[in-house]
C-alpha cells in the first residue's frame, strides 16, 4: 500500500502530544481535519493506532510498533525533498543554552562565511534539540553537547567548535568579590547557584564534582536578569558565566576570572549522521566557517596544565597530530577576562 505522508505526520504528532488539540495546533489544522487524517490512516492499515477515551489519547500496541518506523518514513520524505530543494532554503540551526548567549558564537561563524544562510531557532534544551534533529525537523543544533540517557542521542554526531573561559559571578557583598582572580577550589565554601533545575546543567554539575562544591541550589529559569538578581541578593552563592558573555547592567554584582585551572565551556555543532542521512548542503559550509573563526580567534586552544574541561569535552578535542595536542601558548587574556563590576 502507498502511505499518505500527511496522514502519517498527523499520527506521529498526535502520538507525541497525546492530545488532539495540541497536535492540531502544531500542524496548523483543525481537530476535525486531524481526526479524519488519523482515521483514514487507520482504515488503510486495518488497525487502530490510537485509543480515545474520557482520559485522553493513548497508543495501542499497533500504534507503539508503528511510531518509530513512521518517524523514519517522514524523515526519508523530508530528505527526498531536501535533496532537490535543500540548497534553496536556509540551514535551520536549533540553539540552546540561552543564558550563556550562544548566538554570539554562532553569529561570528556565520559572519565568517559570506552568503551562508542560516535560520537560528530557539531550542528548549539538548534533549529537545536532539529529538528535533532525529525527527528531521532541523538541520543542526548548537550548544553544549553531553551524553543523553537511554541512548536518546544515538544517530547524532557533533564537532567541538569553541572553548570559552568562564568567570565566577558573585554578589558584590560576597567575601571573595574583591579578588582579581580566583581558583575554583576557593569557591568550596560557597553555594553554587544553577540558573535552572540542577539536573539540566551538566557543565555546572561536573564543575562542582571536580572542585568539591558540595552546596548547590537550583532556580527557575526566568531569564538572565532574574538570575543575576538572585545572585546579587545572596552573598553566600556564586555561579559561572561565559567570560565574553553579556550581563545585565545591574548594580551590586561582579564577575571574577577563574584560574588555576581555568574552566572552559565547550560549544559544539550537532547534527544527524546515521546511515542513509543526507545532511543539508550548507552544513559543511557552516562547519568550515567555524573552523575559520576558531583559527582566527583561537577558540580551540587548550592546555591541560592550565585549563579544565569535563572528561567528555576533552575527549572531543581533535589533536593536531597523532598522539599530540598543541598547548596554549602564553597570550594576553582574551577580551572579557578582566573583572566586571556593577557598583551602582
Amino acid at each position: 500500500m502507498d502511505l499518505d505522508l500527511a496522514q502519517v505526520r498527523a499520527f506521529v504528532v498526535t502520538a507525541e502530544e497525546l492530545h488532539f488539540g495540541r497536535a492540531a495546533g502544531r500542524l496548523g489544522i483543525s481537530q476535525q481535519g486531524l481526526s479524519k487524517r488519523v482515521a483514514r490512516l487507520e482504515a488503510a492499515l486495518g488497525v487502530r493506532l490510537l485509543e480515545r477515551d474520557a482520559r485522553g489519547v493513548g497508543l495501542t500496541g499497533a500504534g507503539r510498533r508503528f511510531l518509530e518506523p513512521a518517524r523514519r518514513v517522514l524523515a526519508q520524505g523530508e530528505r527526498a525533498v531536501a535533496s532537490v530543494q535543500g540548497a534553496g532554503r536556509p540551514l535551520r540551526v536549533d540553539v540552546w543554552g540561552h543564558l550563556y548567549a550562544p548566538m554570539r558564537t554562532l553569529a561570528r561563524a556565520v559572519d565568517a562565511a559570506p552568503g551562508l544562510e542560516v535560520e537560528p531557532v530557539p531550542g528548549r534544551d539538548l534533549p529537545a534539540v536532539a529529538g528535533a534533529l532525529l525527527r528531521g525537523e532541523s538541520d543542526a543544533g548548537f550548544g553544549r553537547v553531553h551524553a543523553l540517557p537511554d541512548g536518546a542521542d544515538a544517530g547524532l554526531t557533533h564537532r567541538l567548535v569553541r572553548l570559552e573561559p568562564v568567570d565566577a559571578l558573585l554578589s558584590a557583598d560576597h567575601p571573595l568579590a574583591g579578588r582579581d582572580t580566583l581558583s575554583p577550589a576557593e569557591l568550596r565554601g560557597s553555594v553554587l547557584r544553577y540558573p535552572a533545575a540542577v539536573d539540566r546543567l551538566d557543565f555546572l554539575t561536573r564543575f562542582a564534582a571536580r572542585f568539591g562544591i558540595t552546596d548547590r541550589v537550583g532556580s527557575t529559569n526566568l531569564g538572565l536578569e532574574h538570575f543575576v538578581e538572585q545572585v546579587r541578593a545572596d552573598p553566600t552563592c556564586f555561579s559561572l558565566v561565559p567570560a565574553d558573555g553579556p550581563l545585565p547592567d545591574r548594580p551590586g554584582v561582579r564577575t571574577v576570572p577563574l584560574a588555576g585551572p581555568t574552566p572552559l565551556y565547550a560549544w559544539s555543532l550537532l547534527w544527524r549522521a546515521d546511515p542513509g542521512t543526507d545532511p543539508h548542503p550548507r552544513l559543511e559550509q557552516l562547519l568550515e566557517a567555524f573552523t575559520t573563526e576558531a583559527a582566527r580567534s583561537r577558540w580551540l586552544e587548550y592546555d591541560p596544565a592550565r585549563d579544565w574541561l569535563p572528561d567528555a569535552d576533552e575527549a572531543a578535542l581533535t589533536p593536531p597530530g597523532p598522539g599530540t595536542r598543541a598547548p596554549r601558548s602564553p597570550a594576553p587574556p582574551p577580551v572579557g577576562r578582566g573583572s566586571r563590576t556593577s557598583a551602582g
